[in-house]
Order: structure tokens, then sequence, then C-alpha cells
């Protein structure tokens, strides 16, 4: 079961601060009009909330309004991403929301297309990380493994093909350099059937697709990302480490490109 850390990690502050606040208000006074007595001792619950009040409430804003941590748990943004990628969102760059009610109280700025962005899909409740394809009021269109928007297709040059193990076969799969409004990114094709289809995205949504376009489960499948869903833009791979007992590595380091 996934842990909701945002929604712990607020409880945490408002539980800690309230009994902070209830010993200054109500118990501090009558200790220090009993100051000989038992009841003149601080309760070590309340020396507990005092200590990690404004060590929880730090974390809560960094995470909230900042930057955040997140890891990278399949190989849908390969080879622009790998599986034990740990990368930083930074939480600004589409404005400030409130932590867990995901409100907007201040717009900074909008999702571009190209952006690599942190997200709740219509569909789960988990953290999905995508590219941005497609902004409000295009129309994308996917056929034969070629991208299209707004019925002009995107530019492609091939980088290489290479062998894949899976199972007892061995594939070929084409890398290409995708160029979308100027800004290139690598993709992956595998020689699998593919879906064609055509989307018109919504206002206040975006289509969202994996770099591995053959093995990510995207918005050719379950629609839109909301603009209200939109946790962050992820802006650099800041550690890596592949499962297991594997140590951590700074190999794969890295700012995107903006």
């Amino acid at each position: 079961m996934d842990i909701d850390f945002p929604l712990v990690l607020t409880w945490a502050v408002l539980i800690s601060g309230a009994i902070w606040l209830f010993d200054a208000v109500v118990l501090k006074p009558r200790r220090q009009i009993k100051p000989e007595t038992d009841e003149a001792t601080e309760p070590l619950i309340v020396e507990y909330a005092r200590s990690f009040f404004p060590v929880l409430l730090l974390v809560l804003v960094l995470r909230s309004f900042l930057a955040e941590p997140y890891q990278i748990p399949s190989e849908s943004m390969v080879p622009t991403l790998e599986v034990g990628d740990f990368i930083l969102v930074n939480k600004y760059a589409y404005g400030l929301r409130l932590p867990v009610l995901g409100t907007k109280i201040l717009a900074v700025d909008d999702p571009k297309r190209g952006d690599v962005m942190v997200f709740v899909p219509p569909h789960d409740d988990r953290y999905f990380i995508k590219r941005v394809i497609g902004l409000p009021g295009d129309t994308i269109r996917y056929e034969n493994k070629v991208l299209y928007v707004n019925d002009v297709r995107q530019e492609y040059e091939f980088v290489q093909e290479f062998p894949e193990v899976i199972g007892t076969r061995t594939i070929a799969v084409k890398e290409y350099r995708e160029i979308l409004d100027g800004r290139p990114h690598a993709t992956y094709r595998y020689p699998t059937k593919v879906s064609n289809g055509e989307w018109q995205v919504p206002q206040g949504s975006y289509f969202m697709m994996g770099d591995n376009r053959d093995k990510s489960d995207d918005s050719r499948r379950w629609g839109f990302a909301s603009e209200s869903n939109i946790v962050g833009k992820a802006v650099a791979i800041w550690v890596h480490k592949d499962p297991g007992l594997k140590l951590p590595t700074f190999e794969r380091n890295q700012w995107f490109d903006e």
C-alpha cells in the first residue's frame, strides 16, 4: 500500500503544532503557578511536539512550495529517465498549491510542450511522470509511431538501433531524437503493433506521453492530465540507485534542458 506522505506530514504538523499551542496557552501558565509540584514538569509529549514542530513545518513548506524528490518507478520515460533515478521536482514552476488539497493559490507559469511533468492522472491516485505533448486546444495524432501536433508532423532524427533481449527473444530497438517546439529529447520505438489515434485536448488539460513510446501507459489510454492535478516540473536527476542492495551513484546527475 502506498503511503500518502504529504497527508501524513500535514497531519503531523497540525497535531504537533496543536499540542505545542495548547501547552503554551493552557498548561504552561498552570505549571508556573505551581512551580514546586510534579505538575510543573513539562509533559514528554509536549517536549516532543515543541522539538519536532519547527522541523516538520520546514519540511512541509519545502515539499509543498519549493521542491520535492521523486523516484522513477517504471521504464515509461526511458531513455530520458531510468528506473532508480531520483529526480527533483520544482513545485513552484507552475504555481503554488496548498498541500493535500492541491488548490492553486498563486499562478506562476503554464506547462510548455516538451516539459517533463509530474502529475496525478485521472485513473490513479499515485504520481505519474510523463512528457507534455499536447496543450489545451491542441489536436494530437499518433500514427505509425509518428507524432503529429495540430496536423504538423514532428521532427525526427534516427540515432541508433540496438538489440534488447526480452525473454527468449532478441528484438531490435530504435532510438530517435524527437524535437518538440525546438526542444529535442530521445525516444525508443519497439517492433510492436501500435495503436493509432487522434485526440482533442480540452481546456485545462494536457496530453501526456512517455518517451519509451511502446512501453508507456499514458494519455493514449487513460485520457488527459488535469491542470488541477499538476504536481510540478521535473528539473534534474540528483542521484541514481539500482534496485536491490546497490549503492547510489551520481553518474547520471544532470539538469534537464529548459
